[in-house]
C-alpha cells in the first residue's frame, strides 16, 4: 500500500472526491481526512489516531528495541552463574519476549502523544482551512488515482507519496 496526500481547499471539494474515490473502489477504511478542530466534517471519514500521531512507526521501534533489550538481558542473565535455573533458552525467549511487549506498550503510549511529523508538516495549510486527505491504495493504483483526482480536482493540490503504509491501520 501507498499513502497519497492532497491538500483540499474545503468540505463540498472533499466530499466529491471521496465520493469519486467510492465509485473507484477505494474502501472508506482507506480515506482518512484531517481539517481544523472547527470544521464540520458531516460524513467524510475523519483520521485516526494511527494517522494523526506517531503511533505506528513508535510501536515499530518499541518492538526492535524491547526485543533486542529482552534478549540481551536473557544473555547477560545466563551469564551470570546461578541465575539461570531454569533453560537457558528458555529464558533468553521469555526475556526477548516480555522486552518485546513491554517496549511496544511504552512506545505506543509515547507515539499516542505525538503529532505524526508526515502531518506536521501541513499544520499550517490546515490551520488555514484547507483539508488534508490521506488515501491509502494498492501500489498499482497510485498513478490511477492521482491522474484521476488531478483530472477532476485540479484545485486538490498533490502533496506526494509515502512509500511505506502497515498493513493493519
Amino acid at each position: 500500500m501507498r499513502r497519497l496526500y492532497f491538500l483540499v481547499p474545503d468540505v463540498p471539494t472533499a466530499h466529491t472526491i471521496v465520493d469519486e474515490l467510492l465509485v473507484a473502489r477505494i474502501p472508506e477504511k482507506h480515506i482518512h481526512v484531517i481539517a481544523r478542530e472547527d470544521t464540520e466534517l458531516g460524513n467524510l471519514p475523519a483520521a485516526g489516531l494511527a494517522q494523526k500521531t506517531d503511533l505506528i512507526p513508535a510501536i515499530e521501534r518499541g518492538l526492535g528495541y524491547g526485543g533486542a533489550t529482552g534478549t540481551l538481558a536473557g544473555l547477560v542473565a545466563i551469564a551470570v552463574p546461578g541465575v539461570a535455573v531454569v533453560s537457558a533458552g528458555a529464558l533468553v525467549v521469555a526475556l526477548a519476549v516480555a522486552g518485546t511487549v513491554l517496549g511496544a506498550w511504552i512506545s505506543s503510549m509515547i507515539g499516542v502523544s505525538v503529532e505524526s511529523p508526515r502531518v506536521r508538516q501541513y499544520e499550517q495549510a490546515i490551520q488555514a482551512g484547507q483539508l488534508l486527505m490521506m488515501i491509502d491504495v494498492p501500489v498499482a493504483r497510485v498513478d490511477e488515482i492521482n491522474s484521476r483526482i488531478a483530472k477532476h480536482h485540479p484545485e486538490a493540490r498533490p502533496e506526494g507519496v509515502e512509500p511505506n503504509i502497515p498493513a493493519f491501520p
